[in-house]
């Protein structure tokens, strides 16, 4: 049998498809702006037949009805990280949260500690060969395609066909569903004054030829409106944004420079606008590989002058970071910020810097704290950090005793609060 003769016998209406899940079964969802809308509707409007089906994935974009507390007798939420869609779920205790770094993820699938009942994802339109691409989400979408019993998979023509090692044969899927939705779309943040301070600092610690890495937001954003006169960056990233396309269309972004994949902008997931998922349409510049590949460490770190860019809750005068959690309050979740840090750090020439407002609620709280908060998760150690940045400079803690950095952070702290944190450091130094 060919291809598109196993294609037309496994094609079904997303209501056929769903009712292969049975109750308890743990179904993956695609990652992020990849969720197949349309299967993930057809489960939930699929609920009455179902008990305590566990629902797995991290970044979740769509309209999450599973966690609705009428939904709790149905679906189980299991959040590898959390939003604003999933948080309150897990807080009032109708799901949970499994911490884990990001490229860890698909070895949790393929060892069967998380075991795949069904994965539910979404595909661009076969090739003449019956291959269809992932397009914008790799990551752990397809070591949980490989590990799933049951593949349920949307193949929608409006899905981009982006290169690298991202693709599904049609033999590989059980049912197939077809349905051209639009794609889940992230529209650009808005970058104020102070993301433009911090995207300043920032942008001084990148030189010509080094490799980035940055993720979702307004200070990633103002990092890379400011590096118009670098020449020869590369992209080496868990996720791309619209931020890149106006760097690769003024020749700041060449890939050219870029001792790991020369050439080419390497990731494992896009959250962006239309403009950019045309733009990696086919277009070999950019290489979509699994998250256990470009986010682990030691493939990281094979890119001279690699700089990591995450962003923090909290960060104490010992220089620990709280980067998920609002003291118990689980807020998103470790992602890559840990497997980027190290990464970086291990880089010849690399430089992790984590870049945050240094107040929060309204500038009643300082992020910059003597101790964090009781409760709160440690995201990256005290041993792991180089660069704090605040829209009041740079703090490097780079081979700094406690005292010192306590100096280095209360130096970039805001004004409003350094005095409080300089007593709080001369109790704990007796001299300071």
């Amino acid at each position: 049998m060919n291809w598109k003769e196993a294609y037309n016998q496994k094609l079904c209406d997303a209501s056929q498809a769903v009712k292969n899940i049975k109750s308890r079964d743990r179904v993956v969802i695609g990652h992020a702006s990849g969720e197949p809308q349309i299967l993930v509707k057809a489960m939930v409007d699929n609920h009455k037949a179902y008990e305590k089906v566990e629902i797995v994935h991290m970044v979740a974009m769509g309209s999450c009805e599973y966690v609705n507390p009428s939904m709790e007798k149905h679906f189980i939420h299991n959040g590898l990280f959390l939003g604003g869609n999933t948080r309150k779920a897990v807080e009032e205790g109708r799901g949970d949260y499994t911490p884990s770094f990001f490229f860890q993820i698909p070895n949790l699938f393929k060892d069967g500690i998380l075991s795949v009942d069904v994965v539910l994802i979404q595909v661009s339109k076969p090739d003449e060969h019956g291959f269809c691409s992932y397009g914008i989400s790799c990551d752990y979408t397809k070591s949980a395609a490989e590990s799933a019993k049951l593949v349920i998979a949307q193949v929608n023509k409006n899905m981009p066909r982006t290169l690298g090692e991202c693709f599904i044969h049609i033999d590989d899927m059980d049912y197939i569903v077809e349905s051209d939705d639009e794609l889940i779309e992230l529209k650009p943040p808005m970058i104020g004054e102070i993301e433009s301070k911090i995207g300043k600092y920032c942008a001084s610690l990148i030189e010509d030829g080094a490799t980035l890495q940055l993720g979702i937001g307004a200070i990633p954003d103002a990092v890379l409106s400011l590096l118009k006169e670098k020449n020869d960056l590369g992209i080496h990233s868990e996720m791309l944004s619209d931020g890149i396309l106006g760097l690769i269309e003024n020749g700041n972004i060449t890939n050219q420079a870029k001792t790991l994949h020369k050439g080419k902008s390497v990731v494992t997931f896009l959250m962006g606008t239309r403009k950019l998922y045309n733009y990696v349409h086919n277009n070999p510049s950019v290489m979509l590989c699994p998250v256990d590949y470009v986010n682990h460490p030691s493939i990281i770190s094979q890119n001279n002058k690699m700089i990591s860019i995450n962003s923090a809750i909290q960060v104490d005068l010992m220089g620990q970071v709280a980067a998920e959690s609002i003291g118990y309050k689980q807020f998103s979740g470790t992602g890559g910020q840990v497997d980027f840090v190290r990464g970086a750090s291990m880089s010849q020439g690399g430089k992790s810097i984590i870049a945050m407002p240094s107040v929060a609620g309204k500038g009643k709280v300082s992020r910059i704290m003597p101790i964090l908060d009781e409760g709160a998760a440690v995201t990256t150690s005290r041993n792991d950090v180089q660069f704090i940045v605040t829209e009041y400079g740079i703090g490097d803690l780079r081979g700094k005793t406690l005292r010192d950095r306590a100096r280095e952070l209360i130096k970039i702290a805001h004004p409003s609060f350094r005095d409080m944190l300089y007593e709080k450091a001369k109790e704990k130094f007796k001299e300071f």
